[in-house]
């Protein structure tokens, strides 16, 4: 044995690491040895799947011990559920009154609408008694209704109901009821004739304000639009089919083409020369009394119409055939006007085209 010993110690200080491992492992398989004699001696064994039944005596006269089958109870609910509410009310947030905005010099209604985060609609709905629905009607000194939402404002008449007027304007009773800008008790709201609403999400049909469609044919028939109006059945020139831009520049300076405007504005300078977007003969040229100003309409003789208005000087005269890119004017702020700019439109068979989809 002494003859060993020293052997072993040399192979444990050689083989440190290797020793820990092993006691360690030896170490841990003792407690388990342990844990487990503990464990069966403080739980009864399980029965086997035939043993009878609780209280049927077994082949040594005592009955064995059966832990009870769970049974979850199909009733109950088996975890925590969060319903959606379909009907959830979107609270206001920022702005809840009506506030009154006075008109500037450059002002549209489409960058009105923009600047107030609104539709170019809920300005002309919102002021009614102002602009008549007609967005060319705007003028520098005028004073609107801006709502805080999209929507109509409408004057109580006596008769009235909130259900009624919902009706009227295509939109939600509630809505009413509990916009901040009406400042209503919503069980007994106490709406007086002449009170002014806000209706949100309301919208209701445009009176357009429309320079009718004159054809070269037809005389007289824009005697009511102003002393610009021409008299003769005119004979000349015939469009090609396609359209050049009308001015040098081709951006936006107010009005785009929508619903209750029916052209585009497009940005100009005072002046500057206005051209004719294909050839044609004239068949109005001057002043128009429909808010306007100087104002030129030529027919294409192919179905087309294109018309230019707020111009500072007319170039042109009744009759007078011009060719693509002619200059027929100059650039202006006449008629209904905030600023120079050039309200152009395009027509075809007497309905209104976009002038976005025919311009190069």
């Amino acid at each position: 044995m002494r003859k060993v010993w020293p052997g072993v110690k040399r192979w444990v200080r050689a083989n440190g690491a290797y020793t820990a491992a092993l006691i360690g492992i030896l170490a841990a398989s003792w407690a388990t040895w342990l844990n487990l004699g503990n464990v069966e001696a403080a739980v009864p064994s399980t029965p086997a799947l035939d043993a009878p039944s609780p209280g049927t005596p077994s082949s040594e006269g005592t009955s064995p011990i059966v832990l009870p089958t769970f049974m979850p109870d199909s009733g109950a609910p088996q975890d925590v559920v969060r319903y959606s509410m379909l009907n959830t009310r979107i609270e206001y947030s920022g702005r809840t009154d009506v506030v009154k905005y006075t008109v500037q010099a450059g002002d549209s209604v489409f960058g009105i609408a923009d600047k107030f985060s609104l539709k170019p609609e809920t300005i002309l709905w919102a002021n009614y008694d102002t602009l008549k629905d007609d967005p060319d009607s705007l003028s520098q000194g005028q004073v609107l209704n801006i709502l805080p939402v999209d929507g109509v404002y409408y004057q109580w008449q006596d008769g009235d109901t909130i259900q009624s007027v919902a009706n009227t304007f295509g939109a939600d009773p509630e809505d009413i009821l509990d916009s901040p800008a009406n400042n209503l008790n919503p069980f007994h709201p106490d709406i007086k004739a002449g009170d002014w609403i806000v209706v949100p999400g309301g919208h209701r049909a445009f009176q357009q304000w429309l320079v009718p469609t004159i054809a070269r044919g037809q005389a007289g028939v824009g005697a009511p639009l102003g002393p610009g109006a021409c008299s003769g059945n005119y004979t000349g020139a015939v469009g090609t089919g396609s359209f050049i831009w009308p001015s040098r520049n081709h951006f936006l300076s107010g009005n785009n083409y929508w619903s209750g405007h029916l052209a585009i504005d497009i940005a100009a300078n005072l002046g500057d020369p206005i051209w004719a977007a294909d050839s044609g003969v004239v068949v109005f040229a001057g002043w128009s009394v429909v808010g306007y100003g100087n104002m030129v309409l030529i027919d294409h003789g192919n179905g087309w119409q294109t018309l230019y208005a707020h111009m500072s000087k007319v170039l042109v005269h009744c009759g007078e055939s011009v060719a693509k890119g002619q200059t027929i004017g100059q650039a202006g702020a006449t008629g209904n006007a905030t600023g120079p700019h050039l309200h152009f439109e395009t027509r075809y068979d007497g309905g209104f085209v976009d002038p976005w989809f025919v311009l190069p």
